[in-house]
């Protein structure tokens, strides 16, 4: 059974705002100094799974650019375009579909596009333990985080205590998905040493997760069944723009993991992270001795645990503690970094009053 892999590649990046826009999201952007964040994410699996067999779900408004910077290694056939966003699902059951139709029953292991991962060597193994898990059962399998702290940024996984197999690592089997909690209820999650946080990695068959589509999203199944075996080419855009508009609009988590009895998990620890806002940065840059992860043309006097990110004009502070800084010249973001959470709300207003050439 040949092993593909499906990077989820067409979100907005919200909270990264105003870095990241729609056009130019997080995961098209070079955060780290070495490579876009998409790029990276197909050098991590090297070794494990063949590049070439890479699949990309992006939108319409994203593909040029995607096409002129991404892996030389990915094949254009490859990139499945969405011409609207419908969540995860509707993205997953497009790239399931692509590859029961091109290569047959397939290993099909999903990423999301914008995690950074400290420790590739350890990341590949634990890729590698989940494909067998998934080539060997007829299971959903994802792969759990081990906490470091009692986040309440992530979803968390509940497990069975009793392993299900191991391979050699222990797999266990997923009691329960569990929403971002509050602080209370991360602190006892993470004393319970029974929960994982949600990385949103899964490993699976196409055959396995097409069936539990037919049967925990038979509408959405229904809708798409016509791209099992189109063609291609002009007919094929037609389609998707008559289809997608009527998706349901709803994550593979809620639409199926959480609905299904045939979910295990394997605990990875190989320091990840999903840089998700402007306060995780720190798991990329390592802050000052003040506290501050500065990436601008900057002076400051007494400032502590901020961040300043600046694209060339000089970004000057005085007394200031725990602040988000980020300009990008057409537009300036100050907020406490305890609500960087908050600044897709930002975006949110933007889209209501009509701003759009600042999203």
């Amino acid at each position: 059974m040949d092993k593909f892999v499906t990077i989820l590649a067409g979100g907005g990046g919200t909270r990264f705002w105003p870095l990241s826009r729609q056009e130019t999201p997080k995961q098209f952007l070079n955060i780290s100094g070495n490579d876009i964040m998409l790029n990276e994410t197909i050098e991590r699996f090297k070794g494990i799974i063949p590049q070439e067999n890479t699949v990309i779900v992006t939108n319409r408004s994203q593909s040029v650019l995607l096409e002129s910077i991404m892996h030389s290694s990915v094949l254009k056939s490859n990139i499945l375009i969405e011409p609207v966003a419908r969540n995860t699902s509707a993205s997953i059951l497009y790239a399931a579909l692509f590859l029961e139709k091109q290569h047959g029953d397939s290993l099909m292991v999903v990423l999301p596009s914008d995690h950074h991962i400290t420790n590739d060597a350890q990341f590949r193994q634990t890729l590698d333990e989940a494909c067998t898990v998934a080539m060997e059962t007829d299971k959903i399998v994802t792969i759990g985080i081990k906490p470091s702290f009692a986040s309440t940024g992530y979803g968390y996984i509940c497990y069975e205590s009793k392993p299900f197999m191991t391979v050699p690592a222990a797999v266990h089997e997923v009691s329960e998905f569990v929403e971002k909690p509050n602080f209370k209820k991360a602190q006892t999650y993470l004393a319970s040493g029974n929960y994982l946080w949600n990385s949103g990695m899964f490993i699976w068959k196409t055959s396995v997760i097409i069936d539990h589509f037919q049967r925990f999203l038979p509408r959405l199944f229904k809708s798409m069944l016509p791209l099992r075996n189109h063609p291609g080419g002009e007919e094929l855009t037609a389609l998707l723009n008559e289809i997608y508009p009527t998706l349901q609009n709803i994550s593979i988590d809620y639409g199926i993991l959480e609905r299904s009895a045939d979910v295990v998990v394997i605990s990875g620890n190989f320091g990840w992270n999903d840089i998700g806002s402007w306060d995780t940065l720190g798991a990329i840059f390592p802050p000052d001795d003040d506290g501050n992860i500065v990436k601008a043309n900057y002076l400051g006097i007494d400032t502590r645990n901020s961040i300043i990110y600046g694209n060339g004009r000089l970004i000057t502070t005085i007394g200031i503690d725990g602040l988000i800084i980020a300009d990008t010249g057409d537009a300036l973001l100050i907020c406490p970094k305890d609500r960087a959470q908050s600044v897709k709300e930002i975006v949110d207003m933007l889209r209501e009053k009509g701003m759009t050439e600042y999203m």
